[in-house]
């Protein structure tokens, strides 16, 4: 951010304390947004960019800040949000969850669209700012193995018959196993079948189809073998999952979030504990194996089922129950309806969970542990929480789960 011609001008690929050269990207009456032409004298921090494709796709736009720094910036982003919007302050700031900066991304989406004019099938992300896509011959985010194969993964669109009614691949790791799914909006001929079979096997992979909605991802070659799963050797836990339910991308990452929220919740034998937006159990089931009784709630009812065979399947289905309800729609009627609960864990997806936390009733549950993809909402929730319900910010800290993005993940304690 810099200040010009008496407006604020926020400037995309800047650093602090850099001289830049800047090219104007939108004017408004008060402020500007601009993008860097030239760096005239650079910051300590700069570094730079491993991906060629830097600048031009939207998948990673801080490459060019050095990976700590990159930390530092999001804690500070933090900070602001809950003292400008909540108007709160933690006692304790955390210091960061950070794993590997390259590689780490499990799970991903592909666009893909057939260009004449530029030579064929182009697959990777959008261009910043663009429904464009990027032609992408590497990408350092996900595993070497997958930045491998993207260029292979262009010239099999490009051999078969419905290249231009296959607009996305969605790719699902897992421990053992690597799944491209094929969005296709047209049936696939025999001679398709037979170029997907023969790259699945060439590959390692395994690829599913997706004809219409996400119910409709189903295995296409080969027939039999690993599904897919993650683990949490820390609490013996395993958890299978379809390539159309969600999952943390950041497969190290999680396991470490998922050690802090447990650390940070403490959950005892005895206690009754609520999972809300729960997913598939991915904190409901270490919450249940450190032996407190644990309810998930969750809205999507294919995750409540896979919650509950998860359990199944770990054998803590009496220590864990799975609901489903619409958690953006709750009232303090839905909560006094669930009895008391001793302690939460909240993991919302980035519109918070600003109704839950405003029907929330006494006897207050006495610890919350609230996982949070986005710190304006996380303030906002934080303010109800401590200014109208009394509660403490014990703790906060951000957790760096997406690396050279701006996206900022956090974890925080309330204690009433």
């Amino acid at each position: 951010m810099a200040h010009a011609d008496g407006k604020v001008v926020f400037i995309e690929g800047a650093l602090a304390g850099e001289t830049v050269e800047i090219v104007a990207l939108k004017r408004r009456p008060s402020y500007d947004v601009a993008t860097v032409a030239r760096v005239v004298h650079g910051s300590s921090q700069r570094v730079t960019p491993r991906c060629v494709h830097y600048g031009i796709c939207g998948g990673c736009s801080m490459q060019h800040l050095d990976a700590r720094a990159q930390v530092a910036a999001k804690q500070r982003v933090l900070e602001d949000c809950l003292e400008r919007i909540g108007r709160v302050k933690p006692e304790l700031m955390l210091a960061a969850v950070q794993g590997p900066s390259w590689g780490y991304r499990y799970r991903a989406r592909f666009s893909v669209r057939d260009v004449r004019q530029k030579g064929g099938v182009l697959v990777g992300f959008h261009e910043k700012r663009s429904s464009f896509i990027v032609d992408m011959c590497e990408c350092h985010v996900v595993p070497p193995e997958i930045s491998s194969l993207l260029v292979p993964i262009r010239d099999l669109v490009q051999s078969i018959s419905i290249r231009d009614r296959l607009p996305q691949i969605e790719l699902a790791i897992g421990d053992s196993v690597t799944v491209l799914v094929f969005r296709i909006l047209a049936p696939l001929t025999h001679g398709d079948e037979d170029v997907l079979r023969a790259f699945a096997d060439r590959h390692g992979v395994s690829i599913f189809l997706q004809p219409k909605g996400p119910d409709t991802v189903a295995r296409f070659h080969p027939q039999t073998g690993s599904a897919l799963d993650y683990q949490l050797p820390e609490f013996g836990l395993r958890f299978p999952f379809s390539p159309a339910e969600f999952t943390q991308v950041n497969h190290a990452i999680n396991r470490v979030l998922v050690r802090r929220a447990i650390s940070m919740l403490d959950p005892q034998p005895g206690e009754r504990i609520a999972d809300l937006f729960c997913g598939l159990g991915n904190f409901s089931l270490a919450i249940a194996r450190r032996g407190a009784t644990v309810v998930g709630i969750e809205g999507n009812a294919a995750l409540v089922r896979r919650a509950r065979e998860n359990a199944v399947s770990n054998g803590l289905q009496a220590e864990a129950t799975f609901e489903g309800h619409n958690l953006f729609t709750v009232g303090p009627e839905d909560i006094a309806a669930w009895g008391p609960f001793d302690k939460l864990l909240v993991d919302p997806p980035r519109d918070g969970a600003i109704d839950l936390m405003k029907s929330l009733a006494a006897p207050f549950p006495h610890r919350i542990v609230y996982v949070s993809c986005s710190p304006g909402t996380l303030a906002r929730d934080a303010g109800v929480l401590v200014n109208v319900h009394g509660y403490r910010l014990a703790a906060a800290g951000v957790v760096n789960m997406f690396p050279h993005t701006s996206h900022v993940e956090s974890i925080a304690l309330f204690e009433h």
